[in-house]
C-alpha cells in the first residue's frame, strides 16, 4: 500500500513540477512585457496593460482557470480547443497561471524599475550611454536587486496555487493524494496520503526559500 501510494504522489507531485516550471518560464518574460506596457508613454497601450492586469488581479485565478477551459468549448462551433485527457487540461492550467502570474509579476517589474533613480539613468545619458545600456547595464541590475523578496514570495506561491488546477481534474499531487480517500488503485478512506502531500510542498518550498536567500547574498554588492 505504501510504495503504491508513493508512486502515485510522485507521479502527481511530477505534474506539479512540470506546471510550475511551465508558468516560470512563460510569466516571467511576459510579465516584462506587460511592465512595459503599463509605462509606456502611448496612452491607449498603456490603460490597456492596466486594465488587463486589473481585470486578472482582482479576479479568482480558480474563475479563471475555469472561463479559459470551459468556455472556449461553449462559444466556438469548432468545439473545445484544447486537446482531450490530460494533455488538453495541462496546456488549459498553464495559459491560466501564465497570464495570470505575468500580471503579478508585471507590477513587481514596474515597481523596481520605477524605484530606481532617475538621475542614475540621467549620468548615463550624460556619460553617453544608450537608452538600452542605460537599462541593462544600470536599470536593471539594481532593479532584481529590488524585486528579488517579492518575487520570491510569489514564486513560492506559485508552488502552492498549482494545486487549484485540479478543479478541472488536473492530476497534479493533492488531486493525486484526494483519490486515496474516494477510491484509488483499490483504496479508500485513506487520509494519510493528504498528510505526504503536505511534505512534498514543505521540502520543495523549503528549498526555494534557500535558494533565494542565497541570492539575495549574492546581490548584496549593490549596498
Amino acid at each position: 500500500m505504501f510504495l503504491t501510494v508513493i508512486g502515485a504522489l510522485n507521479e502527481g507531485f511530477l505534474q506539479t513540477l512540470r506546471l510550475f516550471a511551465v508558468t516560470l518560464l512563460g510569466a516571467i518574460p511576459l510579465g516584462l512585457v506587460i511592465s512595459f506596457g503599463s509605462m509606456s508613454r502611448f496612452t491607449p497601450l498603456r490603460w490597456l496593460s492596466r486594465t488587463v492586469v486589473w481585470i486578472i488581479r482582482g479576479t479568482p485565478l480558480m474563475l479563471q482557470l475555469l472561463v479559459i477551459f470551459y468556455v472556449p468549448g461553449m462559444v466556438l462551433e469548432s468545439g473545445s480547443p484544447w486537446p482531450g485527457g490530460e494533455s488538453g487540461r495541462f496546456l488549459a492550467s498553464a495559459i491560466a497561471f501564465i497570464i495570470n502570474y505575468a500580471c503579478y509579476f508585471s507590477e513587481i517589474y514596474r515597481g523596481g524599475i520605477q524605484g530606481v533613480p532617475t538621475g542614475q539613468q540621467e549620468a548615463g545619458l550624460v556619460l553617453g550611454m544608450t537608452k538600452s545600456q542605460i537599462f541593462f547595464r544600470v536599470t536593471l541590475l539594481q532593479m532584481i536587486k529590488r524585486i528579488v523578496p517579492p518575487m520570491a514570495n510569489e514564486i513560492i506561491t506559485l508552488v502552492k496555487d498549482t494545486s487549484i488546477a485540479r478543479i478541472i481534474s488536473l492530476q497534479e499531487v493533492i488531486w493525486a493524494g484526494y483519490a486515496f480517500m474516494k477510491g484509488s488503485h483499490g483504496y479508500s478512506g485513506l487520509w494519510w496520503p493528504l498528510l505526504f502531500t503536505g511534505l512534498y510542498y514543505l521540502v520543495f518550498n523549503g528549498g526555494l526559500t534557500l535558494f533565494f536567500a542565497w541570492v539575495e547574498r549574492k546581490l548584496d554588492y549593490f549596498k
